[in-house]
């Protein structure tokens, strides 16, 4: 009996471990990597990133890669799903720091408002546009489930679209932007990669 209750407790305590391990994997922390290919090694990219350090990025049969091109705030319409990375106004509206625009096929990515790591203090919010007024400031209100944001979109600031694309986008040059889940041994893997087309830089 004795024997018994130890297996049981063994098998308890290496239940429990393995519930741990899958729930620290499960919440692997999330990193975004912004700057430019100098390598490309099979199933991994290098990236000198914008502050000067290289990093190895791990690619996975997983990983989405999306080309970044250039756009203009007229291409926008009613019914457009677009995110924006913005900083807030006293008034509650958003200024946006950059816009990309997904194709159809990607309605529904990211949808809801979130921090994001662009400036400190800044958000992501991707939702469909209802409201666009380019005479009245540049404004987009943009509707997600559970709520809605107004972003202004000031004349400076960058607008990209996001395309399908395929790792033949991934060279050395190429300008991207990522975000990975880094590993408890600091291994860094890509959920999805926006490589700039024909020079472009993704502004995200």
């Amino acid at each position: 009996m004795k024997i018994t209750l130890n297996k049981m407790i063994l098998a308890s305590t290496l239940a429990a471990a393995m519930a741990i391990g899958l729930a620290n994997a499960a919440e692997a922390p999330r990193v975004g990597v912004r700057g430019a290919i100098t390598a490309v090694d099979g199933d991994a990219i290098h990236v000198k990133v914008n502050s000067g350090e290289d990093v190895t990025v791990h690619l996975t049969k997983d990983t989405q890669v999306r080309a970044v091109t250039l756009a203009k705030i007229d291409e926008i319409k009613p019914g457009s799903y677009i995110g924006s990375a913005a900083m807030p106004n006293a008034d509650g509206t958003l200024t946006a720091l950059e816009v990309h625009v997904f194709p159809p096929a990607m309605a529904g990515t990211g949808d809801g408002h979130r921090a994001f790591d662009l400036k400190e203090g800044s958000s992501m919010t991707n939702g469909t546009v209802g409201d666009l007024v380019v005479s009245n400031g540049r404004t987009l209100t943009v509707k997600y489930k559970g709520g809605e944001q107004k972003i202004v979109v000031p004349e400076d600031v960058p607008i990209v679209n996001l395309e399908p694309g395929d790792r033949s986008l991934l060279k050395v040059g190429v300008k991207v932007v990522l975000f990975a889940a880094k590993g408890p041994d600091g291994t860094v893997t890509a959920q999805a990669i926006s490589a700039g087309k024909d020079g472009v830089t993704p502004p995200m």
